[in-house]
């Protein structure tokens, strides 16, 4: 085939591979859709503040590997992570029962007690895990790091 034949033909094939898939779209989006006749949306739960600070004390707890040296300041932190979560869940409830009716400005407001209560836990935080992670063995200071960084949880090695 010449140049001016894949000119043509290739945009008439374009054309009718988007109607094809687009008609696919809009007939049968989903098989559940298909075999009941009605759309079912998965049900959304909220996970709390505190179930996931406790599922992260958890998986924190495990992929470090804490030393009885290292428990105190691993109970602190721990403690801390809880009340933060608490003082979360206290400023979700209170959005939720105001959110119809707050004005642009009273919005603004209420981002703004959000983001100062965030970095208040974060000004908390900070010195409690430093302290935590100062008492880490360089594996256990790694593998943290990595945690941060990437949200991967890993299990170090005991020595």
């Amino acid at each position: 085939m010449n140049q001016k034949s894949y000119q043509r033909v290739f945009p008439t094939t374009l054309i009718i591979l988007v109607a094809f898939f687009s008609t696919l779209m809009f007939v049968n989006p989903s098989p559940l859709i298909a075999a009941t006749g009605k759309a079912k949306a998965a049900p959304m739960t909220r996970t709390s503040a505190v179930d996931y600070a406790e599922l992260q004390i958890k998986q924190l707890q495990s992929s470090l590997n804490i030393t009885a040296e290292q428990e105190p300041l691993w109970k602190d932190l721990a403690v801390l992570m809880r009340e933060n979560a608490k003082d979360t869940d206290a400023l979700r409830k209170q959005r939720a029962e105001n959110r119809t009716g707050l004005n642009a400005v009273e919005r603004m407001k209420f981002h703004s007690q959000v983001s100062e209560s965030q970095l208040n836990q974060l000004k908390k935080f900070i010195p409690v895990f430093e302290a935590f992670y100062n008492s880490l063995s360089d594996d256990q200071k790694k593998n943290a790091d990595e945690i941060f960084s990437t949200g991967k949880y890993r299990k170090t090695k005991r020595k």
